[in-house]
């Protein structure tokens, strides 16, 4: 009897003997309906939508780079709106197509559905959209021109609105290669044609790591940022980035690479001291952020490894009764599963979950093989992460106690919701609001002032504990934390649903001063290691009272920045004013507080989001982790960008 075939860890086609030209570009239909349904292309026409425009062109030379004929790409944020990249691949090819007979560039830019991507023969694996990408880039844009660099020469075509605007034209001789794309999206058909920066970083940052050696340059012409991403150290490099800042419990990451049936699988993962798993998973360079097959084979194989490594040591004696479940083996593990496979099948347009069944036997075979390997190899490291697991399993075991404790009370408690809770009327959480409110003085103010039927009002005492440094257990052992749980009705951990929140805008009210700040951010570390779905689907938002109140008799101001101020002033006249600076909100009577900063009509308040995971918790680890360097360093190069901050 055999076991599934070994091969080399990689996943580039031969370079020989496969020729890439016009006959690889296979048509399966006519580019239709894109401008009409963009939607069911690029899954919306708000910024999302935008920035998948992007996605899918460089996708396109990432595939090069797969293929092993690309190892630079140039993005550029055009100060109009326009993007270009660039890169150095073979280039599109130009020839005349042999049942098209229009040039092969054209045919990929005007046709849905064309392109190398069906072609096995010139990419085994890609991501994108299956070949309707550029097309769909094409359809979307008010013109794009494309310049191919191949053969020698320098070729150049214009379309509008998807139609051909002229003739595939030589430009002169070159000795490079490579397609340089550069596009306008249609401002008809996207309701914004603002970028965000961060959002482009993390996918193009992602996108380097994934492939190793790969420069990709990204610049913004409209600020003046710019990332140079390249690592050579592949997903090894990635897992490093995410845990820079924390306290590792190895100094190297965890690292194998095997293809098996056609799967090439690479797994990269270091513990940490924390109390939170950090995994990303990727198939075919494409972020599977709900998961899949393929996480679930690699979950099933950690566990089952060191369950085993630690049951043949004779570790797990003093656990008892208690075994070492997933959650046990995740906490503080940081982690890359990235698979390349030809021919991946997603659950949803998006992309978003893996599919495929065969993934999930051959990610749990390969990913227990390299880590049975390693503990053999690594005694002392093995031992260190199975006495964390163990240590993880005795705070759950402590947690739950404490959970069915609680549970029990709230049973028994007719009233089970926080008795400082001022509820709301309205049952229906998409009508409904929650103030998290600094200080009782505040709240009894907020409670006054409010709007009864959909505004509920949550006082907080003190500062909340720092999730960041804190067990599970210990964190349900806080009563303000519990407080905030109970109030929400999502649960916590393993038992937390957001489709249980009791309100779907969860509003963070906090002075204007350092202990504001300080509880702010304490309440988002909360928010984002424990229940970073609520934050997804844009339930949390930040209240911004005003720092300033301008009277001239009857005529009153709200400021909310010394630029306002000084406005109100050029309105009022400088002569007779009274000028209050709020330094708290306790200091603003309900009607103020009602008026400036709860009633819709007049407030501002701010969305909080998640445009770049992997720098958010980057920062939550400076701001709120155990290292005093990196926070240090933080504060110094942005203490002087810090405006209207009491001390």
């Amino acid at each position: 009897m055999t076991g599934p075939r070994d091969e080399a860890p990689t996943m580039t086609p031969a370079q020989e003997g496969h020729s890439y030209d016009a006959r690889n570009i296979q048509v399966l239909k006519g580019l239709e309906g894109v401008r009409k349904r963009p939607a069911r292309y690029i899954g919306s026409t708000g910024q999302s939508g935008l920035h998948h425009l992007v996605y899918e062109v460089v996708d396109n030379s990432v595939d090069e780079a797969l293929a092993g004929y690309c190892t630079e790409v140039s993005v550029t944020i055009h100060t109009d709106a326009s993007v270009t990249v660039v890169d150095n691949g073979r280039g599109i090819p130009v020839d005349l197509h042999p049942t098209q007979h229009r040039p092969a560039v054209e045919v990929v830019m005007t046709t849905l559905h064309a392109g190398g991507k069906f072609d096995e023969n010139s990419y085994k694996v890609s991501g994108g959209l299956h070949g309707v990408g550029v097309s769909v880039v094409n359809g979307l844009s008010e013109w794009l021109e494309v310049e191919v660099r191949r053969g020698g020469k320098r070729y150049h075509q214009r379309y509008e609105h998807g139609d051909v605007k002229s003739d595939l034209k030589v430009l002169g001789e070159t000795a490079e290669t490579g397609t340089t794309v550069h596009w306008m999206p249609d401002r008809t058909i996207f309701e914004t044609v603002e970028y965000g920066f961060d959002t482009l970083s993390q996918r193009l940052r992602e996108l380097a790591f994934l492939n190793k050696g790969i420069r990709i340059a990204f610049l913004d012409e409209r600020t003046g940022k710019k990332h140079d991403f390249q690592y050579e150290g592949g997903i090894v490099s990635f897992v490093k980035y995410l845990n820079e800042n924390k306290t590792v419990l190895h100094p190297s990451p965890i690292f194998h690479a095997r293809e098996r049936d056609r799967i090439y699988v690479e797994f990269a993962v270091q513990y940490n001291d924390g109390y939170v798993e950090n995994v990303f998973s990727f198939v075919n360079n494409i972020n599977t952020i709900e998961g899949g097959t393929h996480l679930i084979g690699f979950r099933a194989a950690l566990t089952r490894s060191i369950n085993n490594y630690a049951e043949r040591e004779g570790l797990l004696k003093a656990l008892k009764d208690v075994t070492l479940g997933g959650e046990d083996v995740r906490e503080g593990l940081t982690g890359v599963v990235s698979l390349k496979l030809p021919d991946p099948q997603f659950e949803g347009q998006t992309k978003a979950k893996l599919g495929s069944t065969e993934a999930k036997g051959v990610v749990e075979s390969i990913v227990g093989e390299g880590l049975r390997t390693y503990f053999e190899e690594n005694p002392q490291v093995a031992r260190k992460i199975v006495e964390k697991c163990i240590a993880t399993a005795r705070a759950r075991e402590a947690a739950r106690k404490a959970r069915d404790l609680a549970r029990r009370k709230s049973v028994l408690d007719s009233a089970s919701l926080p008795g400082k809770l001022a509820d709301c009327q309205l049952t229906d959480p998409a009508l409904c609001e929650v103030y998290l409110v600094e200080g009782d003085s505040a709240g009894g103010s907020a409670k006054m002032g409010r709007d009864r039927k959909y505004q509920a009002i949550l006082p907080l005492k003190g500062k909340i504990l720092n999730v960041e440094k804190a067990s599970l257990d210990k964190m349900l052992s806080n009563e303000e934390i519990r407080t905030i749980i109970t109030a929400l009705g999502t649960g916590i951990d393993d038992e937390f649903d957001a489709d249980k929140a009791r309100y779907h805008k969860i509003i963070i009210m906090t002075d204007a001063d350092v202990d504001g700040a300080h509880i702010r951010t304490l309440l988002l570390t909360f928010f984002f290691r424990h229940m970073r779905p609520l934050i997804e689907r844009g339930y949390v938002y930040i209240a911004m009272p005003p720092l300033y109140r301008v009277q001239k008799g009857k005529a009153v101001r709200y400021a909310y920045d010394d630029a306002e101020r000084d406005k109100a002033f050029e309105e009022l006249g400088k002569k007779g004013i009274t000028l209050q600076r709020y330094k708290g909100l306790g200091e603003m009577n309900p009607d103020q507080l009602w008026h400036t900063t709860m009633d819709p009509e007049h407030r501002s308040v701010l969305r909080v989001t998640l445009d770049d995971v992997v720098e958010a918790d980057r920062m939550f680890t400076i701001l709120m982790g155990d290292q005093v360097e990196p926070r240090r360093k933080f504060i110094e190069e942005y203490a002087d960008s810090v405006r209207n901050l009491d001390v």
